[in-house]
């Protein structure tokens, strides 16, 4: 009997040790998450001048950490900075449709906030061109209207097509039947 109480015994024991062990390794994944919102917290004060520099039109562009696990440095809707496994190398990733692209890695928070403001800066230079061919277009079918010196234009090279292509059927018509009048004959 004495050898059972023993073996029960070390069971709660073993469940003691394995309850420690596990809030160890809670609290070292806490330590590590930590670890990670500091650094992305580090890459945000970094970046505060350039959030403070967006124009209103472009509030899309999210620039903030935002809880999640991992911990995430977002930039816009597909974009973000997170932690690589080592924990001091900071990761600028962009999801896309063809999976996700890594635009700049490193440890040096400077040259991640660098890569993240050429990233926004594109963005905004992007979105505002786009804003500005829609606004040409616009002005172009408000002011010349259907008639325009180009709606012509695309017209000649389709009426030009057809010319040829009927002027081949007529000829190719006609070589057929004088083929056919000598031969039957």
């Amino acid at each position: 009997m004495s050898n059972e109480k023993a073996t029960v015994h070390d069971l709660q024991s073993a469940i003691q040790s394995a309850r420690l062990e596990q809030a160890q390794r809670d609290d070292a994944v806490a330590e590590l998450q930590e670890e990670e919102r500091v650094r992305l917290s580090m890459l945000e004060e970094a970046l505060e001048g350039v959030f403070s520099d967006i124009p209103e039109s472009h509030r899309d562009l999210a620039l903030a950490v935002l809880p999640a696990d991992p911990p995430r440095y977002w930039v816009d809707a597909t974009s973000h900075v997170v932690m690589a496994r080592d924990k001091r190398t900071y990761r600028f990733v962009k999801d896309t449709r063809l999976g996700r692209t890594l635009l700049h890695e490193g440890q040096d928070v400077e040259a991640v906030a660098d890569a993240v403001t050429r990233y926004v800066a594109e963005r905004i230079v992007e979105r505002q061109r786009a804003a500005e061919e829609s606004w040409v277009m616009q002005h172009n079918r408000s002011v010349l209207g259907s008639r325009s010196p180009d709606a012509g234009a695309g017209q000649k090279p389709v009426l030009l097509t057809f010319a040829v292509f009927g002027f081949g059927m007529l000829a190719g018509a006609a070589l057929l039947l004088t083929y056919a009048w000598f031969v039957i004959r």
